[in-house]
């Protein structure tokens, strides 16, 4: 992209801002939700391979980025330069193998250099920075990256295998304990107990699936999109015989989802 061209873009943006009523109205937080939306977009086309759909979508993230500076700078918080001026230096800063003198033997190295770097600028903790807001399974695997990244981590992956097995046998006490006092006066505390087990259990898989060098909030999305085809096929099938899919039952489902799970377009 040339200067020229990121100049009229702004522009662009500048004016709508001016002459759109709807565009006048927002504002950093009314639109926070879309640009979300906008960022999960550009990661549904990169997982899609869908080049075209791609070029498109992060046009849709620059447009909030310059969106979101054009309301910052209209209340004197900051403008774009600034934006640019600070992931300029953050960048040059933070790669001191690159803009200096350092020197790193692989993608390891540097990412340890990255945390201590991030520290010295006066950062609490090596957690911080994992947005609140992220999903909790990318969450747990950022925030797991990020320990490992000091030295907090297992050292061998059967040991954290035995850590999902602990917790998930953990998880059945609790539920198995409940199951037994359906009238106790501690179902609450109970409640509480299980969903706790619960998330050990799936902060215990994501840290195995991090050894397994496997993304875990990938590997669901992509479950969930299996199933969404899977089901769909399900319910194409039952509505052929002439029924709704309410009006069906587990066995006639079962075996249309056995039927498709055959199929190597649902696989």
């Amino acid at each position: 992209m040339t200067e020229t061209k990121f100049t009229d873009f702004v522009q662009i943006v500048k004016r709508l801002r001016k002459e759109c009523p709807w565009d006048k109205e927002q504002t950093n937080d009314s639109i926070k939700a879309n640009t979300i939306e906008e960022a999960y977009e550009v990661v549904e086309a990169i997982d899609n391979k869908n080049y075209d759909e791609l070029r498109k979508e992060l046009g849709d993230l620059l447009l909030h980025v310059v969106f979101h500076t054009q309301i910052a700078e209209e209340d004197n918080h900051f403008n774009i330069d600034d934006v640019i001026d600070s992931i300029q230096e953050k960048l040059i800063r933070r790669h001191p193998h690159v803009f200096g003198e350092v020197k790193v033997s692989d993608s390891n190295e540097v990412k340890k250099n990255w945390e201590e770097i991030k520290l010295s600028e006066g950062r609490d903790s090596v957690l911080d920075g994992v947005p609140f807001n992220l999903p909790a399974l990318q969450r747990a695997h950022r925030l797991q990256e990020k320990a490992a990244k000091v030295g907090f981590d297992w050292e061998k992956k059967e040991d954290v295998w035995k850590k999902v097995i602990e917790e998930i046998e953990e998880m059945h006490e609790i539920e198995n304990f409940k199951s037994q006092k359906p009238n106790s006066k501690n179902q609450e505390e109970l409640n509480l107990k299980l969903e706790k087990e619960v998330g050990d259990v799936f902060f215990a898989l994501v840290n195995y699936a991090r050894f397994l060098n496997i993304n875990p909030e990938d590997a669901l999305r992509r479950t969930n999109e299996k199933f969404i085809n899977r089901f769909n096929y399900v319910q194409k099938k039952v509505k052929e015989t002439g029924k709704a899919i309410n009006e069906s039952n587990l066995e006639e489902m079962d075996k249309f989802w056995n039927e498709c799970k055959k199929l190597p377009e649902f696989n």
